[in-house]
C-alpha cells in the first residue's frame, strides 16, 4: 500500500520546478522585485517546453500515470501561465476597471484553455498514444513566458504611457489567441533554440538595460487614465522593496511637491492626503 497520494518518477520534476519557480516569481513580484519576477517567469517557460519530451522519454508507464501526468501538467500551467502572469502584470500597472478587466479576461482565457484540451488530450492517449499532435490548436499557455518578458523589455525603449497601453493589449490579444482556434505549428529543436536566444536577449535587456519604474498610485487607478492628466510625471517615482506599486496611506514623502494620483485621476500633493 502507498504511503502518498500521486505518481513520483523523473518525468515530473520539471513540472514541479517549474510550479515552485512561478511561485517564488509571484513573491517576488508582490515585494516589488520585477527583473527576478521577469526571470522565474522565463524559467517556467523553459521547464514546461520540455517537460513533455522528459515524459516521452519513459517507454513503460501505466494509464493512471499517464493521465496524472496530464492533469498535473494542466493544473501547473494554471499557477504558472494563468495567475502569475495576471498578477505580475497587475502589479506593473493594469490597475483600476480597466486593467482588471483585462487581467481577468486573460486568466479566465488562460483556465478555459487548459480545461478544453485537457480533456482532448486525455480521449487522445486513449485513442492513438504512439502519435503526437503536429500543431497546437490556437496559442500555448506557454508562450507567454516569451512575450511578457519582451513587453517588459520594450519599457526601457519606448515612453510609460505607450509601455501600459501595450501591457494592456498584451493580455487582451493573448487572451483571445489561447481560445481563437488556429493551427499553430509545434515548435522542433531548431525552433526551440531560437526561443531561447529571444529569451537571452530579453535577459540582457531587462537586467542589463532596464531601471523600471513603477507607478506611484493607488489600487483602484489606472496609468493609462491617469496619464493623460496635467501632471502625468508626477506619477512616476523609483522605489526599493516593499509593494512599490502601491503607496501606503500612512506614508510621508519628504518632497512637499511630490503628487499621487487619486482613483478619480486627479492631482493630489502627499500633504493632503496624509
Amino acid at each position: 500500500m502507498k504511503r502518498f497520494v500521486g505518481f513520483y518518477n523523473y518525468t515530473v520534476i520539471l513540472t514541479f520546478v517549474s510550479l515552485v519557480v512561478s511561485i517564488i516569481g509571484m513573491t517576488q513580484c508582490l515585494h516589488g522585485n520585477y527583473k527576478a519576477a521577469i526571470l522565474c517567469l522565463m524559467i517556467s517557460g523553459v521547464c514546461d517546453a520540455f517537460d513533455g519530451r522528459i515524459a516521452r522519454t519513459r517507454e513503460i508507464s501505466t494509464e493512471d500515470e499517464r493521465n496524472y501526468g496530464i492533469q498535473l501538467d494542466s493544473l501547473c500551467d494554471v499557477v504558472c501561465f494563468g495567475v502569475f502572469p495576471a498578477i505580475l502584470c497587475y502589479m506593473l500597472g493594469c490597475r483600476g476597471v480597466i486593467g482588471i478587466i483585462c487581467v481577468c479576461f486573460f486568466a479566465l482565457c488562460a483556465v478555459i484553455r487548459l480545461a478544453y484540451f485537457n480533456v482532448l488530450e486525455t480521449k487522445r492517449q486513449q485513442v492513438e498514444e504512439s502519435r503526437t499532435a503536429k500543431y497546437y490548436h490556437g496559442l500555448p499557455v506557454t508562450s507567454i513566458a516569451v512575450i511578457l518578458p519582451i513587453v517588459f523589455a520594450f519599457q526601457y525603449f519606448v515612453p510609460a504611457l505607450l509601455f501600459y497601453i501595450l501591457l494592456h493589449l498584451m493580455l487582451i490579444a493573448v487572451g483571445f489567441a489561447y481560445i481563437f482556434d488556429f493551427h499553430m505549428p509545434k515548435p522542433n529543436l531548431k525552433a526551440l533554440i531560437i526561443v531561447m536566444a529571444i529569451l537571452a536577449f530579453c535577459v540582457f535587456v531587462v537586467f542589463a538595460l532596464t531601471e523600471f519604474r513603477p507607478p506611484r498610485f493607488t489600487v483602484d487607478s489606472n496609468p493609462i487614465v491617469s496619464a493623460f492628466t496635467e501632471h502625468e510625471d508626477a506619477a512616476f517615482e523609483n522605489e526599493e522593496g516593499g509593494l512599490s506599486g502601491i503607496t501606503p496611506s500612512n506614508q510621508k514623502n519628504s518632497d512637499d511637491s511630490q503628487g499621487v494620483i487619486k482613483p478619480d485621476g486627479q492631482l493630489r500633493l502627499q500633504d493632503d492626503i496624509d
